[in-house]
């Protein structure tokens, strides 16, 4: 079910898009978040499950999604539990990781017209750049994992990629490739993509957190991504 805050009703459906994403003008960028959006999991639980951490990490990355901890304190806190983990981990994570329902579909339709896709994310290149590449996604960042003669030291390698990074991301790739704000969509779940939805021309909240589909443009409660399609015009 789509949940349409400022989007007018048409007999019942929603109006396919807003005159901004009007597709005879096919160039727009949408921007995804990464964890419980683009792929179904949260990745650094995923490698807290290896570090026998999971139990402690769910409950620090719940309060940050909900807004109640500082996203960049709260990552440090996670990645610590993550010290001493052989950097092998990851080939086995990334095996357990789940697109979302739809994001081909998603991915295929915004190529098909003209438009780009990016996503960033809070979570780490290591685990995302496979994804990433695989799905054909054009751009996209995250954060890195310091490693140390091959093990994890529990520290993030460079800045953070917090909430007001994810803006200026959503800005840098949009300014590259020549389109306006008003021609982004940013689509997200949690606290820490409500500064890029802020600034996007249309916000989609995907099965997000209370705080994140009351700012948004557009709620989404259905777990598949090509539900995005018809408020781009793309799908009737």
């Amino acid at each position: 079910m789509i949940e349409m805050r400022t989007l007018i009703l048409s007999k019942g459906k929603p109006v396919r898009m807003p005159p901004t994403f009007a597709t005879d003008s096919a160039r727009f960028l949408v921007v995804l978040d990464a964890d419980s959006t683009l792929i179904q999991d949260e990745a650094i639980e995923l490698l807290a499950d290896e570090a026998g951490s999971a139990e402690q990490v769910a409950e620090v990355t719940e309060r940050a999604m909900r807004g109640e901890l500082d996203f960049a304190a709260s990552l440090r806190e996670r990645v610590a539990t993550l010290r001493g983990v052989p950097a092998a981990v990851y080939a086995r994570v990334a095996a357990r990781i789940r697109p979302t329902t739809g994001v081909e579909e998603l991915i295929a339709g915004i190529h098909a017209a003209g438009g780009r896709i990016g996503v960033v994310s809070g979570g780490f290149h290591e685990l995302l750049d496979p994804v990433a590449e695989r799905l054909g996604v054009d751009v996209w960042r995250a954060n890195r994992l310091e490693v140390a003669d091959g093990t994890l030291t529990g520290r993030v390698d460079g800045d953070i990629v917090d909430a007001e990074a994810k803006a200026s991301a959503l800005r840098e790739w949009a300014a590259a490739s020549g389109i306006e704000l008003r021609r982004t969509i940013a689509v997200g779940d949690g606290a820490n993509d409500l500064r890029m939805m802020a600034i996007a021309g249309l916000s989609v909240a995907f099965n997000a957190k209370p705080a994140v589909r009351a700012a948004a443009d557009v709620a989404i409660h259905r777990n598949d991504l090509s539900d995005v399609l018809p408020l781009l015009g793309l799908r009737g």
